[in-house]
């Protein structure tokens, strides 16, 4: 596994074997990576036969003393799922520590890995809100962390390392020109919270009705075109608002511009999709710009997003992933409802700011 994780303005942080300086307050996060708490059940596993043991026996077989720290990481390891109390005082490891430390098929470590992660609290959500995405830079990510996710600002740091490595031991990053990419590997991984109670969490305090439109700008030809009806229609029905396209539904008599601009101007948020760079798309992505209206970015492709644009979040999907369209539609739909209630996260001034 990876001791190694590179942090997101490119700095790299020991956080595998070397505990992380505690700050105050209480974070309701694990507080240790995934990779060292792997440590206690493995010990447990190696030394009792994987037999339910105290908190002072299980200190014993990973050889530190059991005091605060030591319960700390306890804690931690029960985020990640890999133990659990039967009762109190008494730890016991789990089928998913089972599954990742003692796999029986050759794919049950990295499964087991993901799933971990998925569980823990904060981390989780930190990876749904940015799967498919590149990683902020460190400025915005950090912004967001205490911003969009409450995080004490004396914590980020720890977050960050903490995070980043989870990622890197459970591979779900990859290096994308000089950016860190997050996968999706949503359809794949059970996690704790499935996608239909996410978006209704996330829609539950945002202020949105269903009078609320949402403008795509998109190409119509095919086979771009055809991704509104398949993908951003019912994604932004499931986000709560009424999609909108220039051709499909104000395209009429009297001028366009004056339509698109009227489009544009009363939607609550827009989705722009970049790919193949069509000039209509970038007209009307300067017109909500300047409008400061939230946006929406998707591509298929890192290299039809301006590089002005790439500090913005956006939406990176893979056709040759057999569940693109499902993912993209939850995906869709997620930042959506996340640009009307984060509008800071989607409006190119104030990204730029």
């Amino acid at each position: 596994m990876n001791r190694i994780a590179n942090t997101a303005n490119g700095h790299r942080a020991k956080v595998g074997n070397k505990q992380i300086k505690k700050s105050g307050g209480v974070a309701n996060y694990p507080r240790h990576s995934l990779e060292k708490v792997l440590r206690i059940p493995k010990a447990i596993l190696d030394q009792n036969a994987g037999k339910e043991c105290s908190e002072a026996e299980c200190a014993r077989y990973v050889g530190v003393g059991c005091h605060g720290p030591f319960r700390v990481e306890i804690s931690s390891a029960i985020k990640y799922g890999l133990l659990e109390r039967p009762s109190p005082g008494r730890l016991k490891v789990t089928d998913l520590a089972r599954k990742i430390l003692r796999p029986q098929h050759s794919t049950d470590e990295l499964d087991g890995l993901r799933q971990a992660m998925l569980k823990a609290p904060v981390i989780a959500d930190v990876y749904h809100h940015y799967r498919g995405e590149n990683l902020p830079d460190r400025k915005f990510f950090e912004n967001a962390l205490v911003d969009t996710f409450k995080i004490p600002n004396e914590n980020v740091a720890e977050f960050i390392n903490i995070f980043e490595s989870c990622l890197a031991t459970a591979k779900l990053v990859e290096r994308a020109n000089d950016k860190l990419r997050i996968l999706d590997v949503s359809e794949q991984v059970q996690s704790a919270t499935t996608t239909e109670e996410r978006i209704r969490k996330l829609g539950k305090d945002a202020d949105i009705c269903s009078t609320d439109t949402c403008f795509v700008m998109m190409p119509f030809t095919a086979p771009l075109g055809e991704y509104y009806l398949k993908i951003y229609e019912p994604a932004i029905r499931k986000a709560g608002l009424t999609p909108v396209r220039a051709d499909d539904d104000i395209f009429g008599t009297g001028k366009i511009m004056d339509q698109i601009w009227s489009g544009l101007n009363s939607a609550k948020v827009i989705v722009a999709e970049l790919t193949a760079r069509n000039p209509n798309v970038f007209y009307e992505l300067g017109i909500a710009h300047a409008l400061q209206k939230p946006v929406v970015l998707i591509s298929s492709n890192e290299q039809d997003v301006p590089f002005d644009l790439q500090h913005i979040r956006v939406i990176y999907y893979d056709m040759s992933d057999p569940f693109w369209g499902s993912k993209l539609i939850d995906k869709v739909a997620e930042n959506v409802i996340s640009a009307v209630k984060n509008p800071e996260e989607a409006i190119f001034k104030r990204a730029v700011e």
